[in-house]
């Protein structure tokens, strides 16, 4: 049970280290993106999409490009969304707030519009749609995984994706600390017109950020219909998953590595009912909102300790107007 529970956790984590990673990419530009869920309910749609339509029309399904077209397909339409996002806030100078809550509405609203639409296409007498082979492509674990008992059940029993979701937290921790390019995100996170004045491209910067940072969002939507859900879209189905990444990027203090080891402790909590025995409903859904409580006590932490490592970017949330420098 101890086992079932630890990879559950993961694998509930994973799509929340995706969204995590994402948003803190974008937040050390200086941008707050609330767009977060709509663009990881993207990202899940458009892989959607891309894999029902291959499955549809494909005589034999090539196994690379059942996962090359969803991934690639998932990646294009976070990237359009980081995109929308970037010219509203960087070139237009709109409300960070408003813009992102908008494109959570959005984001939603286009899932589950194409959603229906694919499940009308499919004439099925359940309101889903099931992608057996993609999600089965997506599923496959390392080989050797089975041959080592509980260690092969623990370590080496996931998708690739959760894998990658990994290794990108790693080397996004790596850029942010060891590369000039990192360094100058940062700055301009802090104070963006001191960077400008220093001769780095604020705008450039801010889009990159953010484009990439919305990428990375879209995979855990990806993650979780393919792997977490066994290929299964259905419409809202993917819950608040996108608001607690946002809330995870609190509990690491803004560091990608610390989003691992928080993500699977999120992903924990969320599950945590089923293994406790005669829960009432109101006692379920107590136990559901501790990463939120978790979160504000954090914040509460943070604020009152007044570490400078341990504080959002000073220009969060502020546009910035070279016009003002």
């Amino acid at each position: 049970m101890i086992v079932s529970f630890i990879q559950r956790a993961i694998m509930q984590g994973i799509p929340l280290l995706y969204g995590s990673t994402g948003e803190i990419i974008t937040e050390k530009g200086g941008h707050l993106n609330l767009g977060i869920p709509g663009i990881m309910y993207v990202g899940a749609i458009s892989g959607v999409i891309g894999a029902f339509l291959y499955e549809q029309n494909a005589e034999t399904l090539n196994p690379i490009l059942v996962i090359l077209i969803p991934l690639l397909s998932s990646m294009l339409g976070s990237l359009i969304m980081g995109l929308i996002y970037c010219v509203l806030t960087v070139t237009l100078h709109s409300n960070q707030n408003v813009t992102g809550l908008a494109m959570t509405t959005f984001g939603v609203g286009f899932g589950n519009f194409f959603g229906g639409s694919l499940i009308k296409l499919t004439n099925s007498d359940t309101p889903s749609i099931a992608l057996v082979e993609t999600s089965r492509c997506f599923k496959t674990p390392l080989p050797f995984a089975d041959k080592l008992g509980a260690v092969g059940e623990l370590f080496f029993s996931y998708s690739f994706l959760a894998y990658a979701a990994i290794i990108i937290a790693i080397l996004v921790t790596v850029f942010f600390n060891k590369t000039r390019a990192g360094l100058h995100l940062r700055a301009i996170g802090e104070n963006p017109a001191t960077a400008d004045a220093a001769g780095i491209n604020v705008n450039r910067y801010k889009y990159a950020s953010t484009c990439i940072g919305s990428i990375i969002a879209g995979l855990g939507g990806l993650y979780y219909v393919m792997d977490y859900a066994d290929g299964i879209w259905s419409n809202n189905g993917f819950g608040d998953r996108g608001w607690l990444a946002i809330a995870l990027v609190i509990f690491a203090v803004w560091r990608p590595n610390f989003s691992i080891i928080g993500s699977i402790l999120f992903g924990g909590l969320l599950i945590a009912y089923n293994y406790i025995p005669n829960l009432s409903f109101e006692q379920v859904e107590l136990i559901k909102m501790t990463p939120y409580v978790v979160t504000i006590l954090v914040l509460i932490i943070i604020s009152m300790r007044q570490k400078k490592e341990n504080q959002p970017p000073a220009s969060l949330g502020l546009s910035y107007f070279r016009e003002e420098r």
